[in-house]
């Protein structure tokens, strides 16, 4: 076949010259390549030689690519991101969760202080507390005092309570009890009593009346350091 006058491949760079050495090679014309693409003859000698198109489309690519037994990426311009870029951040995508200036204790017991305040908050993707099924959750955030329900919960630890009314299931929950806010898992104990169960075994059982004691919240998911 007889090859198009053409620029010399030294003189371009990217996907043209990368196009153009290929066609050299395999002795087939800019012409013959763009008939190959359903275009005019005149099509790849435009885009090689005047930039225009300024670049190739994926089909034309992809079909070239083929026709050469190369990888695509080597007729697309690098500065083309071959990733999906990601969404743009939606409006309220963010949830920001008080963090309460009280501890829930994991030890003895602690005194519940004079009131909730927030004193700073946290911040959570509104799409990772729905995939959490925390979409509705009425959450706040404390910190977890004492040792009782180690390993699970350690002393420092942040926890997020979700306080959204619910039935009463056994779990880990605050609850407090008198004037004490604890952290325990709370099971049925039958006969409308309530057992307040430490993870960390050196603890006792605690059984009580269930009028006795107030749910706070279910603890949801925790934090802090390793």
């Amino acid at each position: 076949m007889v090859i198009d006058p053409q620029n010399s491949a030294q003189s371009l760079t990217g996907p043209r010259a990368r196009l153009l050495a290929l066609s050299q090679d395999k002795g087939v014309s800019l012409a013959a390549l763009s008939e190959l693409l359903g275009r005019n003859p005149s099509y790849l000698q435009q885009f090689i030689r005047k930039g225009s198109p300024r670049k190739l489309e994926e089909q034309d690519r992809a079909t070239l690519a083929r026709f050469f037994g190369v990888g695509e990426e080597e007729l697309r311009e690098t500065k083309e991101k071959s990733y999906v870029k990601p969404p743009k951040r939606e409006s309220g995508a963010w949830v920001e969760v008080p963090r309460l200036d009280l501890g829930a204790s994991a030890g003895p017991g602690a005194m519940l202080p004079g009131g909730e305040a927030a004193f700073d908050t946290f911040r959570f993707s509104r799409r990772w507390l729905a995939e959490q099924g925390l979409e509705s959750a009425q959450l706040s955030a404390i910190r977890v005092e004492g040792d009782s329900m180690e390993p699970l919960l350690n002393d420092g630890d942040e926890i997020l309570v979700d306080r959204s009314p619910r039935p009463f299931r056994d779990g880990i929950h605050v609850v407090r009890l008198g004037d004490t806010l604890m952290v325990k898992r709370v099971a049925s104990a039958g006969a409308g009593r309530i057992a307040l169960l430490s993870q960390n075994l050196a603890y006792p059982p605690v059984e009580v009346a269930a009028e006795e004691v107030a749910i706070i919240g279910r603890v949801v998911w925790k934090g802090g350091k390793i």
